[in-house]
């Protein structure tokens, strides 16, 4: 379920953050996601795992998408379940379907999905007109 900006919940927040395609990209969002997490309190219990989901989304759109990339957190605090939306959405495949990158090593790409799958309680993908958002949910009680 991805939450839409005028339908989040009072108790909700939200971060929006462009991705430009450079080097140090990700590092540097996943800095600012550390940062903005911490500032809404976010259950320590979940950030860990929630700033490597980021990483992996994010990372994911830096190498195979097209730009622009935009990070988009919303946390949302339930009376007994707490919810970690996070978004990355890009300008969709870089690449025609199945072609692959040259040179680049099967064993140090390929494995973002099975972590996202691995750390979040529900994920996803939109295609749309303007490309493709991928999603992940975090819940915390």
């Amino acid at each position: 379920m991805a939450v839409q900006l005028n339908t989040l919940p009072r108790e909700a927040v939200e971060h929006v953050c462009p991705l430009p395609h450079a080097p140090g990209a990700v590092s540097a969002a996943r800095r600012r996601a550390r940062d903005v997490l911490a500032g809404w309190n976010v259950c320590p219990a979940i950030v860990e795992d929630s700033l490597l989901v980021v990483s992996e989304l994010l990372t994911n759109a830096i190498v195979h998408a097209l730009p622009p990339a935009e990070l988009r957190l919303s946390w949302v605090r339930g009376h007994r379940l707490s919810t970690l939306h996070v978004e990355v959405s890009d300008g969709g495949p870089a690449l025609p379907a199945g072609q692959s990158l040259m040179g680049v090593d099967p064993d140090e790409h390929g494995r973002g999905e099975g972590i996202v799958h691995a750390l979040a309680t529900r994920h996803g993908i939109r295609v749309h007109p303007g490309g493709i958002t991928r999603w992940a949910d975090l819940i915390t009680a």
